[in-house]
C-alpha cells in the first residue's frame, strides 16, 4: 500500500532536484525502453525493462545513486498493521498541546484523560505500544496525534543504467528479474 501523501511530496522533490520520473503502465515503459537487446533504445537499456513489475517507476537523473537514496528516505507515521519499532509510554500529566475539545476523542482512543481546569490531562501513565507489537488503528492514531514517527518511507532502487557508458547495475540482490518470455501481469499497478 503506497502512502500517496508521501508519493506527492516525492514527486515535488523529483521535479525540483531531478530531471524526469515516469510512473505509469509497466508494459508501456517496457516498450519504450526495449523488451530485448534487438529493440532497445540504447545499449543494455532492455535490462531495466526486466525490473518493471509491481509498483515501480523510472527516474532519469544526473545525480549519483547515493544522492538519490539520501533524498528518498524519511520517517513517516506508522499505520495500523505496521510493527511498532520501539516502546512508547505516555507520562501522566497535562497534555497542553491539545485543545480541550479533543479530550473526548483522546478518551475514545483509550487514553485515561480528563479535563482539569480546562486542560486535557492524562490521569496515569499509559503504554501505547511495545516494540514488535502490530499496531491497532487506535494506537496508530495516538502515535500520530503525539507526532511520533516510527515508519520509514523510502524508495528502493532496483537497478541503474548509465547513459554515457551503457553500463547496467542490479541493486535488487537475490531478486530475479522478469524473464524475456514472461508476461507482465502487473501493468495496472502504475498510476494512470
Amino acid at each position: 500500500c503506497m502512502n500517496f501523501t508521501k508519493l506527492k511530496s516525492l514527486w515535488q522533490l523529483i521535479f525540483s532536484l531531478f530531471h524526469r520520473f515516469f510512473f505509469g503502465k509497466n508494459k508501456v515503459m517496457v516498450v519504450a525502453l526495449g523488451r530485448r537487446d534487438t529493440d532497445e533504445y540504447k545499449d543494455n537499456l532492455h535490462k531495466v525493462s526486466k525490473y518493471l513489475r509491481g509498483e515501480v517507476g523510472v527516474l532519469f537523473t544526473n545525480k549519483t545513486k547515493d544522492e538519490v537514496q539520501d533524498h528518498f528516505k524519511e520517517m513517516d507515521f506508522a499505520r495500523a498493521g505496521n510493527q511498532a519499532q520501539m516502546d512508547i509510554t505516555l507520562d501522566e500529566g497535562p497534555l497542553e498541546q491539545f485543545p480541550h475539545s479533543m479530550e473526548p476523542q483522546l478518551r475514545q482512543l483509550g487514553l485515561p484523560t480528563a479535563l482539569k481546569k480546562g486542560v486535557v490531562t492524562l490521569l496515569k501513565d499509559h503504554e501505547v505500544c511495545k516494540e514488535g507489537d502490530v499496531l491497532t488503528p487506535e494506537q496508530a492514531r495516538i502515535l500520530k496525534l503525539f507526532a511520533i514517527e516510527m515508519a520509514e518511507f523510502k524508495v528502493q532502487i532496483k537497478c541503474m543504467w548509465n547513459s554515457e557508458t551503457g553500463e547496467f547495475e542490479n541493486f535488487a540482490g537475490e531478486e530475479e528479474p522478469m524473464q524475456d518470455n514472461e508476461d507482465e501481469d502487473d501493468d495496472d499497478d502504475g498510476a494512470e
